[in-house]
């Protein structure tokens, strides 16, 4: 592996050198990830492999957006040349590489696990950076041109509750609260009056932190294009505190961070529209526990341990939900 690898940066990117120190990465429940040095005559690189699941997303009218391996690299390049710091991709790789579907990216050096980023002293200068930084980032994702990325979704909120009411309906699997969020979620949709470039994972868990506070921005393959309110949604549900207190993702005032995405030159801040979107964020994370949960592979078992683990927290972004919403 590690020849093929050190082969397809010389393709790729013109990157000379030796794969070392290769060591697989634990999280990401889809993408298998490693990190490793590459060697060259100027010194040690490091950087970052993603690879993809074997089988490539189909693309279906009614499926959730999920970007491609090939097109999840390409926003990320379309990000950073807009000031957006999303991770510099230095290949992607084809199928003459011989390690399957993926890119490879610089490194960034960082914390990202949720629990530390919002509890642990040494953070603390961070957090308190975190939510302006936040509001900014989302105003420059938001106002990027969406012009050549013809891969992008474009979801209404109409749109979004049928797909995932699909997605649930898919598994067989009912549940009266899951029926009441869905129910009131198609009671409240918001106007279909906007059409901005969604990262629609954009929460604490997914951004690298340093000292300063955000680095970088992960994770871009569930990407649309939508409602930009979705994004402010999602960063203040509750799952993705991770036990702390902050509204914005365990480490924030909304105050801050809308303050921020207006000054930005984001769109004026709706409050109950991003209330809309961080409740119906809560179903949707429930309808991907269900589907985490019931996942089995191909003799009929369950996929895996962790994705099992995932399903049994289905009740949570539900018990969320209702404390949202007017019942």
């Amino acid at each position: 592996m590690a020849q093929r690898l050190a082969a397809a940066l010389s393709r790729h990117a013109g990157l000379h050198g030796r794969v070392e120190a290769l060591r697989r990465l634990t999280g990401g429940a889809t993408k298998t990830t490693w990190s490793f040095e590459l060697a060259t005559a100027d010194g040690p690189v490091a950087l970052i492999l993603q690879q993809a699941p074997a089988a490539a997303p189909e693309r279906k009218e009614s499926s959730a957006p999920k970007l491609d391996a090939a097109d999840d690299a390409r926003l990320m390049i379309a990000a950073r040349s807009h000031g957006v710091p999303a991770p510099r991709v230095r290949a992607i790789l084809d199928l003459h590489d011989g390690l399957g579907r993926g890119y490879v990216t610089e490194h960034v050096e960082g914390e990202t696990l949720g629990r530390k980023l919002v509890s642990d002293p040494a953070h603390a200068g961070a957090r308190a950076a975190m939510a302006e930084q936040a509001g900014r980032i989302l105003a420059t994702i938001h106002r990027m041109p969406t012009t050549g990325l013809d891969f992008l979704q474009r979801l209404s909120p109409a749109q979004e509750l049928a797909v995932y009411a699909s997605l649930l309906d898919a598994t067989g699997f009912r549940h009266p609260a899951l029926e009441f969020a869905l129910q009131w979620v198609r009671r409240h949709l918001p106007a279909d009056d906007a059409d901005a470039l969604v990262h629609a994972d954009f929460r604490t868990g997914n951004l690298i932190v340093g000292p300063e506070g955000i680095r970088c921005v992960l994770d871009w393959e569930i990407a649309r294009r939508g409602d930009p309110m979705q994004d402010l949604g999602v960063l203040c549900m509750r799952t993705w505190r991770f036990g702390a207190a902050p509204e914005v993702g365990g480490f924030g005032a909304r105050e801050d961070l809308y303050a921020a995405y207006e000054r930005a030159g984001g769109a004026p801040v709706d409050p109950a529209r991003v209330r809309f979107w961080e409740a119906f964020s809560n179903l949707k994370w429930a309808i991907g526990c269900v589907r985490r949960g019931l996942a089995t592979r191909d003799d009929g078992t369950s996929a895996s341990l962790e994705l099992c683990a995932v399903g049994r927290r289905m009740e949570e972004p539900l018990w969320d939900f209702f404390q949202l919403v007017d019942r």
